[in-house]
């Protein structure tokens, strides 16, 4: 895609009305849309806020991920950024100040969740991103980015099963996934 294509797709993501609960995201120059998150899914995003301080973090949902060099502008379940770093309006939030992403999975965000977004935020460089995916319950943290583009990944990679704690040793917070639930009637897939 030329830079003129990412600027125009860029521009009609920008103004594009969105039906209320579907949710969109510009992957690499695609326009992706999904449907609204289940409870379960709602459910685990708040079991995680609830971990992270408000005095020491930022627990942004819903807010954009800036990564113009991947002509993408994910937005992940939850972005946690240090208090008192980054902006302080906007859309788009800077990949330098991002401590870590998170991404609960659905039934129809496996491959957007596992391959596609990984290599987007390791090639932003995003330190940490965590997969919390109730369709198979467990989670999957994703460290020391390395790359550019497509090949771009996570050199470290830990599987936890929910009601296992789960260490994010970078942010010194063990999490507590005794509240995750799970999907039911779901196919399993055999990600990461």
């Amino acid at each position: 895609m030329t830079a003129v294509d990412e600027r125009r797709m860029t521009e009609l993501f920008e103004n594009l009305e969105v039906p209320e609960g579907v949710k969109i995201e510009l992957l690499r120059g695609n326009i992706v849309m999904m449907a609204g998150p289940d409870v379960v899914h709602n459910d685990i995003v708040e079991a995680v806020v609830d971990q992270f301080p408000r005095k020491m973090w930022r627990r942004l949902q819903t807010q954009d991920v800036a990564l113009p060099q991947e002509a993408s502008e994910p937005q992940p379940d939850l972005v946690l950024v240090e208090r008192g770093t980054g902006p302080g309006s906007g859309r788009l939030m800077p990949p330098e100040v991002i401590r870590m992403v998170v991404e609960v999975v659905s039934k129809t965000s496996v491959d957007h969740d596992y391959v596609i977004k990984r290599s987007i935020y390791a090639a932003g460089r995003l330190p940490i991103y965590l997969i919390i995916d109730p369709i198979v319950g467990h989670c999957v943290v994703l460290t020391e980015p390395t790359g550019t583009g497509e090949t771009a990944d996570y050199q470290l990679q830990s599987i936890f099963k929910f009601g296992d704690a789960v260490p994010l040793d970078q942010l010194d917070v063990v999490l507590d996934t005794h509240e995750f639930g799970t999907l039911a009637n779901v196919r399993r897939h055999r990600r990461p």
